[in-house]
């Protein structure tokens, strides 16, 4: 015979709500004047009273010491997460003083906004160069009841979740772009990934009732092994940039000398002394010392 399997029940999802509370100020003077009146009657019998209203005033009194310990204190930004025998019923944000049921357990939880700074994490780019990376996230509890009862620790939670995400986000871009001006990188795309950084970072903390405010990146470099070799790269392609301005502009200054000088007939030069006028004039100009004039005392074709 078969055997039927049995329907899986998820686990429950909390969501915070507004637990019930009342003025704090208010039954603090209801609990003073209760365990005041219960004592007086408790001494009764030395002031010549009956005897039972002895009892009263015990229980008087002792309901005036219970309904203590149903005041708690909320701080500006914090809250208390309420639970009846071991039941979830509310969270408290309203500060001061609040009274609710003596018999619930409170736990305060700050709702301010945090920091948490990842350590130096040594993980590979996209190109699959070992990069040292740390990132700082913004972050503020935005449901009590899910920090509460959805993880287990949810400061904790946030510190692995954010480390794993950084190591993520940096294996999906190479530290900086070579090929063309558009592609993402880590250092020059800063701003764009730690957007989605945050992005990701939230999708993974929203178990925990996290939000999460925004990521900056705190330390980007290469690993010390590689270091000296990508800033030589570095170093190349700044060269290589700066040669193809200094070409583009001498290639210009050379087109215009030569445009003027046969718009305002100051001399007839023909295709091979042209040449050699260019070849000159761009030795001169794209050379990265100073040049040495040689003085022709001839003609120009001596």
């Amino acid at each position: 015979m078969a055997e039927t399997s049995q329907p899986v029940v998820p686990a429950p999802q909390y969501r915070e709500n507004t637990a019930k509370s009342r003025d704090g100020i208010l039954f603090a003077v209801i609990s003073v004047v209760l365990i005041l009146v219960g004592a007086g009657v408790a001494l009764s019998p030395v002031i010549g009273l009956p005897g039972p209203l002895v009892a009263v005033g015990v229980v008087v009194g002792l309901v005036g010491l219970g309904l203590l310990f149903g005041l708690t204190m909320v701080a500006p930004n914090e809250a208390q997460v309420v639970q009846l025998f071991g039941r979830y019923v509310g969270s408290i944000r309203t500060d001061g003083l609040r009274w609710v049921n003596p018999f619930t357990l409170r736990k305060g939880i700050s709702t301010r906004i945090r920091n948490h700074e990842t350590s130096v994490m040594k993980v590979n780019d996209a190109s699959g160069s070992p990069i040292e990376i740390a990132a700082v996230i913004v972050w503020q509890v935005e449901d009590t009841a899910r920090a509460s009862f959805e993880v287990d620790d949810f400061v904790e939670f946030v510190s692995i979740q954010t480390e794993a995400a950084v190591r993520h986000i940096a294996g999906h871009y190479p530290y900086d772009s070579y090929d063309t001006d558009t592609s993402r990188s880590l250092r020059g795309s800063a701003d764009l990934i730690t957007e989605e950084l945050s992005k990701e970072v939230g999708e993974r903390v929203e178990a925990a009732g996290v939000k999460i405010v925004e990521s900056r990146f705190t330390h980007l470099a290469y690993a010390s092994e590689i270091a000296q070799a990508m800033l030589q790269r570095q170093q190349a392609s700044a060269l290589i940039a700066a040669r193809q301005e200094i070409v583009e502009g001498a290639v210009g200054m050379v087109d215009r000398a030569l445009a003027r000088l046969s718009a305002e007939n100051v001399v007839e030069l023909d295709e091979e002394r042209k040449a050699a006028m260019v070849s000159n004039l761009l030795v001169v100009l794209c050379s990265d010392r100073p040049a040495s004039p040689v003085v022709n005392t001839g003609t120009l074709y001596q």
